[in-house]
């Protein structure tokens, strides 16, 4: 099966097509999306501007990801619900949109982030400070940066003809 075989399967769905026509979910699951992006997003920058010591620096980084990790977590499990629900209900149209792909390809990367900076940064005994945090926050920053920007630029392409 092709790539668009499944997308086409996958938009095809029942729920797919009750939500991408319904006058309310859809919208609505956009809202929760937005809203959920805006918690999320809000506290990993708060996070990634304290590894950088750009600001709380008389809290101790550690404690700014800790006291944050639940909300974070919250926020991020229903931005990446929602988020699914929207792509699976228009798939046909954003798996060949090259901003779609850029976004998926972040998201990726920003799993290889965490694994690859958990154990000196953002583990429960991770010491979150020099070096390795400054990475995390910059690259962090960087990453989300263009998810979001991926993410509202996807509205803006047109197909060729």
């Amino acid at each position: 099966m092709t790539i668009a075989a499944i997308s086409h399967w996958i938009q095809s769905t029942a729920w797919a097509t009750a939500l991408r026509e319904s006058e309310l979910m859809y919208p609505l699951i956009m809202s929760a999306h937005m809203a959920s992006l805006g918690i999320f997003g809000g506290l990993i920058a708060m996070t990634d501007l304290r590894l950088l010591g750009l600001t709380m620096l008389s809290t101790p980084a550690q404690e700014v990801i800790a006291r944050l990790r639940v909300w974070k977590r919250f926020g991020f499990v229903i931005m990446i619900g929602c988020g699914i629900l929207l792509a699976s209900s228009k798939l046909d149209s954003y798996y060949p949109n090259p901003y779609f792909q850029i976004k998926m390809l972040l998201l990726g990367l920003v799993g290889v982030h965490a694994v690859m900076f958990h154990r000196s940064v953002y583990g429960k005994n991770a010491p979150a400070t020099g070096l390795p945090a400054k990475a995390a926050g910059a690259l962090s920053l960087l990453l989300w940066t263009g998810i979001l920007s991926m993410g509202r630029w996807i509205a803006y392409y047109e197909t060729p003809k």
